[in-house]
């Protein structure tokens, strides 16, 4: 039988449709034009990689230390609507701002700020699923979310790569075409988002006993850890989920900086990368519809073997064409380990804490991203090597595939 979305499944889905114009631009364009204002500052590559990769870092910890307070806020009835609105505004005026930007100080700090409230818009928008479908739906649901927001935020990136590559015959400066790239994925990511802000409605909740909500927040957060010693499955997939998906979100954050410092042309990396957005659509889907019918956990242990191996490819990478190789490599997988570990978790958490666990999730996930980015920059800069730096991820899917295999064997508390 068909899948079909009803409409609140779709207006979810249309704001991974909108994010995902910025998750592009985060790890295609926008690393090469900082890669141009710190080439005319006189940065070297290596050091370009590292401070990207430490701007990275920032974000993260801002977000590993902001995300469960706002996920357990969101949990508050009444409240998650409002949070998730104060997140995607700032994050889409941020990005506006970064296109304006000429100076590689400022724009790494500007770039800090939107990535930190694209990723808290995630915790809110994630720990809304419960609310949007049933949980025999939500692997579909999921993967759909992903898929779509690969193919669709292609349409805003080749709009900007055709300014980006071909500003000098359109008649404007490079900085021009930025700004208005910037500006053009800030409007789509924000137009997208209208219909699930018009339309969503917030049915799982708790109430709270307190004018105080801030302190409430926190006291509900410290129950959640308290939770987590008892419930040995959450915490065990937590842990795997913080291994494994540090290195995907390294790699997709990274790989622009990671093909710049070797020297390979920017116009082959867009395009490759490009390609990753296309190949991650039918993958996305299909790995869904396979949850259906072959166990998700072992879904999930195949992709993260298969980023095992890509971590390990990393170390040889010098040509183009591996690059080409390892963009449809990572569009196979990306969608299927980022959409199978967010259904996995929602059928794992009591519904009426979606916030509260995302919050967490999201420490683990795009928040604890900076352990993988971290380790890239500073072994890439102690060897000299960006090469060596992408090998070392290979260690974290090796941690991440043990835990998970404890957390699907452990039994639900």
């Amino acid at each position: 039988m068909k899948f079909k979305l009803n409409h609140m499944e779709k207006n979810w889905i249309l704001y991974d449709v909108g994010n995902s114009a910025f998750t592009l631009l985060v790890s295609t364009i926008m690393p090469i034009y900082f890669n141009y204002l710190a080439s005319q500052a006189g940065i070297s590559e290596v050091n370009y990689l590292a401070y990207w990769g430490y701007a990275t870092s920032a974000a993260t910890i801002i977000v590993a230390l902001l995300g469960p307070v706002i996920g357990t806020a969101s949990d508050t009835k009444g409240r998650r609507k409002k949070l998730f609105l104060i997140a995607l505004l700032v994050g889409s005026i941020g990005c506006v701002f970064l296109g304006f930007s000429q100076s590689w100080i400022w724009f790494l700090l500007l770039f800090v700020i939107a990535k930190s409230a694209y990723s808290l818009s995630l915790v809110v928008y994630d720990s809304m699923l419960p609310d949007i479908t049933s949980e025999d739906r939500a692997d579909e649901v999921s993967a759909q979310g992903y898929a779509w927001g690969y193919i669709g935020s292609c349409i805003p990136f080749l709009l900007s790569l055709v300014l980006v590559l071909f500003y000098e015959k359109i008649g404007i400066s490079m900085k021009t075409a930025m700004g208005i790239a910037f500006l053009l994925v800030a409007l789509w990511w924000l137009m997208l988002s209208i219909p699930l802000m018009k339309n969503y409605q917030q049915t799982h909740y708790q109430t709270s006993n307190t004018k105080n909500n801030l302190k409430a927040s926190f006291q509900r957060l410290g129950g959640i850890f308290s939770e987590l010693k008892r419930n040995k499955k959450i915490l065990f997939f937590l842990i795997a989920f913080f291994f494994y998906i540090d290195g995907v979100y390294t790699i997709i954050d990274m790989a622009t900086a990671y093909g710049t410092a070797l020297g390979l042309d920017s116009t082959g990396l867009l395009l490759a990368l490009l390609v990753t957005q296309i190949v991650a659509f039918p993958a996305a889907l299909t790995f869904g519809k396979l949850a259906g019918k072959v166990n998700p956990s072992r879904l999930i242990t195949v992709c993260i073997s298969a980023y095992f191996l890509i971590a390990l490819y990393g170390i040889i990478l010098k040509e183009q064409y591996q690059f080409w190789l390892l963009a449809i490599a990572v569009g196979i997988f990306q969608g299927a380990i980022q959409s199978l570990s967010r259904s996995y978790f929602v059928k794992i958490i009591p519904a009426n804490k979606s916030g509260e666990y995302f919050g967490i999730y999201d420490i683990c996930g795009k928040g604890a991203a900076f352990a993988g980015t971290m380790v890239v920059s500073m072994i890439s800069q102690v060897t000299g090597s960006v090469n060596l730096g992408v090998g070392a991820l290979s260690i974290m899917f090796l941690i991440g595939i043990f835990f998970f295999r404890k957390a699907d064997k452990t039994p639900l508390a």
